[in-house]
């Protein structure tokens, strides 16, 4: 597959994933929300950590166009500085994280070497950084009264969405078989590991070869990253 053709997949498997959580969760957790955009479950956050870690720039690039559409179309289409903050902030903390995975965790295609404990870690981080963003902003424009509370609820919504797609997937990406099977199921979720391989490898094409780019293209080096990352 082409480098153009993994950037557009991407970007839109990462805008349909995001607008697909959002229905599943309006129409299972509708029940959950605080106000109107902050809910005590949110499964939408969990699908902008896991799509920055799997395909990096390109899911941040999916979640600023799936969070604009969004936005401008149902959350807040008579106020566009709000539509146009919520779609920015939101792909900004999910990529802080990705970084933050890459330099500290030495992340790898489809989550290998990323244990629960280290999700829980990317989780937390995700939440408070996606939370603390959203209420400067909010304090800035003066447009919540409930600070503390809307803080709270969004963090745990986020959290909570966040955990439960992350460990989800993580379940099922592990069981996608390492090389082609017999079968026409396992073929198709063998390409499933190529083209998320090919994916988040192209991430890394434009940059400068070193040691570090070396290391992430090398199929030969262990799943557990460099010998200096650090380890949870």
């Amino acid at each position: 597959m082409s480098s153009l053709r993994l950037h557009f997949w991407s970007i839109a498997g990462t805008l349909i994933a995001f607008l697909a959580s959002l229905w599943i969760n309006q129409e299972v957790f509708t029940h959950t929300s605080f106000v109107r955009g902050v809910n005590w479950i949110f499964l939408p956050s969990g699908v902008r950590l896991l799509s920055t870690l799997l395909v990096g720039f390109d899911g941040a690039l999916g979640l600023l166009l799936a969070g604009l559409i969004t936005d401008f179309l149902y959350w807040f289409p008579h106020d566009p500085v709000r539509a146009i903050a919520g779609a920015l902030l939101g792909s900004l903390a999910p990529y802080l994280v990705y970084r933050f995975a890459l330099e500290y965790f030495d992340l790898r295609a489809s989550l290998t070497n990323l244990t629960p404990k280290r999700l829980l870690v990317l989780a937390v981080a995700y939440s408070g950084a996606n939370t603390l963003f959203h209420h400067l902003w909010f304090a800035l424009a003066g447009t919540t009264k409930n600070w503390f509370e809307s803080f709270f609820t969004m963090f745990v919504g986020d959290l909570a969405g966040a955990l439960i797609i992350l460990y989800v997937m993580k379940a099922l990406l592990a069981l996608l078989p390492k090389q082609p099977g017999n079968s026409r199921v396992s073929n198709g979720m063998f390409s499933i590991q190529l083209a998320l391989n090919s994916a988040y490898a192209n991430q890394f094409a434009t940059k400068a070869t070193g040691p570090r780019s070396a290391a992430v293209h090398d199929p030969g080096v262990g799943l557990h990253g460099r010998a200096g990352a650090k380890k949870l």
